[in-house]
């Protein structure tokens, strides 16, 4: 079951015929990193697709049964699902685009963290699935406060205050940076 798994997220990463952008400290976003259609029925003028890509794999003994475990957690930017109305942009937008990428970044830290603390246990595979869907539920939750709390980055006083939070957050959990 667990080798399929693998496989089936190996196929899926490798597979892809979309590309995407591993988060990293030394990259920012730019708008030609924006490849995918804008959609001219909302309001919006840009939308950034990120997301966490995890995989595992569990090493198993015949005679003591699970003996250890690997994880996978990376932060991902889809250019190809990702847009922007290229006439309205500017710096300002860009900026809170990429704070979307920086709390996908915060959360995948967050996962990690998380899995750091694990201890090898024979329903190992289950909690890492569930504090993986948890993770996604939190990312979508604190994506959804950020574009309220911001007004969808017009409010610039609560723009200032995410972008100084989520700076705070990913420097005080550095060590589980994404390496890439």
């Amino acid at each position: 079951m667990y080798k399929l798994f693998l496989i089936f997220a190996a196929v899926l990463c490798f597979q892809s015929d979309t590309s995407e952008i591993s988060w990293n400290q030394n990259y920012k976003l730019t708008w030609q990193d924006f490849k995918g259609k804008p959609n001219k029925e909302t309001d919006a003028v840009a939308v950034t697709a990120s997301g966490i890509t995890f995989g595992y794999s569990i090493k198993k003994s015949s005679t003591k049964g699970i003996t250890g475990f690997n994880t996978t957690v990376l932060a991902h930017f889809y250019p190809e699902h990702s847009w922007c109305k290229k006439d309205v942009v500017d710096d300002h937008v860009l900026a809170h685009e990429q704070l979307h990428f920086d709390i996908t970044e915060l959360n995948t830290r967050y996962f990690r963290e998380k899995i750091s603390k694990l201890k090898v246990s024979n329903t190992i595979a289950d909690v890492l699935n569930s504090i993986h869907k948890k993770t996604n539920e939190e990312l979508e939750a604190m994506q959804q406060r950020y574009d309220n709390e911001s007004e969808y980055s017009i409010n610039k006083e609560g723009q200032s205050k995410w972008s100084t939070f989520v700076s705070k957050e990913l420097k005080r959990l550095q060590e589980f940076q994404s390496q890439k």
